[in-house]
């Protein structure tokens, strides 16, 4: 399911597809328009929140609330792309728990039509460099987003 791949010992990018019945365009509204929303389909999305900017806008800084292993975490982070044609969206922690792990951390999703059927792939993609060896890759991270992506698609859906 997830594939990692290394440059050096510290840097790293691990991806996952998750296949939704929603559209692909519904699912990236919801994550790049209504990100607040998330937090009504997943428990462990706490909230969302725009610290500069606005949704969906590129130079915007959001504010993430999210628990992993039971422990509470936050993350800021900009907005680096949005492209609504390719339902893609981009960004980079900026400040939070991540940054204590990760020199740096660019997140990319992107959510496309399947070829045959109804539904969609949603593609999450992290490419990150770890602070030293003893940092663990963020598979727990990843976990976290394939949850959190089906319970979105359960939301679209209702």
């Amino acid at each position: 399911m997830a594939q990692a791949t290394r440059q050096s010992s510290l840097q790293g990018e691990l991806e996952v597809d998750v296949e939704i019945k929603a559209s692909a365009k519904k699912f990236h509204h919801m994550l790049s328009g209504r990100p607040q929303d998330i937090a009504k389909a997943t428990p462990d999305i706490q909230g969302c929140a725009v610290h500069e900017g606005e949704f969906g806008k590129v130079g915007s800084v959001l504010f993430w609330n999210y628990v992993i292993d039971g422990q509470p975490k936050v993350a800021k982070e900009r907005i680096e792309a949005v492209d609504q044609e390719k339902n893609l969206i981009a960004f980079k922690v900026v400040d939070g728990d991540m940054l204590k792990g990760f020199k740096s951390f660019l997140i990319t999703v992107q959510a496309t039509p399947k070829l045959r059927g109804s539904g969609s792939v949603v593609k999450c993609h992290f490419k990150y460099e770890r602070i030293d060896e003893e940092v663990a890759h963020p598979e727990k991270l990843l976990a976290l987003f394939v949850k959190a992506a089906k319970d979105m698609d359960e939301m679209l859906l209702s």
